[in-house]
């Protein structure tokens, strides 16, 4: 039986988040932590932060939208490119995700030892996006009650991980050190449709057709 690239991530996510919850130093070592990133050049910070969660609720919430949409995209990145190619991108993919997402936060608390940040949102976030270009009003069941189309949840999505990332950083001299990097999700979000954009241009014109394709 094949196992999907979606399926390995998630469980290697799942396997290190696990074992940092039980070890502080794994933590410390792997989140994302931009002073020591910038001061002792721990570069490895933007992709393992990605591999690490603050609780079982922020890391179940992640692999469970990884899965659930990761799959979707991994067979479009299939069709697209191939099977074994668009496995290659679709790993790629993820991992520039990570590191992408991170950058702008990196540059803002590079010299802020007071900050730091952990969990996959942001790639989860890219992979999200790449879905809402090729299904712009497939119907997203928010907290499994409300139904809302993936577009209208994007910008929702936005303007909330905005407000929560605002939010957080007055509460910085307050943190204990795990933190969820809602600026990620934004730029996260940004790369994917960036991504998919450049590596597959026709996706343009297909998430404008689909855009205007109304459902009422």
């Amino acid at each position: 039986m094949d196992i999907s690239i979606t399926n390995v991530i998630c469980i290697i996510t799942f396997l290190i988040s696990y074992q940092a919850f039980n070890n502080d130093n794994i933590k410390a070592n792997l989140r994302g932590y931009p002073y020591a990133q910038s001061k002792n050049n721990e570069w490895y910070r933007f992709i393992t932060g990605g591999f690490i969660h603050a609780d079982w609720i922020h890391l179940l919430i992640n692999l469970f939208v990884l899965w659930q949409f990761g799959g979707i995209v991994e067979k479009y990145f299939a069709q697209i490119f191939g099977t074994t190619k668009g496995s290659l991108i679709f790993t790629l993919f993820y991992i520039l995700a990570l590191i992408a997402a991170d950058i702008p936060s990196f540059f803002k608390h590079r010299n802020n030892p007071n900050y730091a940040s952990l969990g996959a949102s942001g790639a989860v976030a890219a992979v999200v996006f790449v879905f809402i270009v090729f299904q712009p009003w497939h119907v997203l069941w928010l907290y499994a009650i409300l139904p809302i189309p993936a577009i209208i949840g994007a910008i929702l999505y936005i303007a909330y991980s905005t407000w929560a990332g605002r939010k957080q950083e007055m509460n910085l001299g307050r943190s204990s050190g795990k933190l969820i990097g809602h600026d990620a999700h934004i730029y996260g979000a940004l790369f994917g449709v960036v991504f998919i954009f450049i590596a597959y241009p026709e996706s343009i014109g297909i998430f404008w057709e689909r855009l205007m394709q109304l459902p009422f």
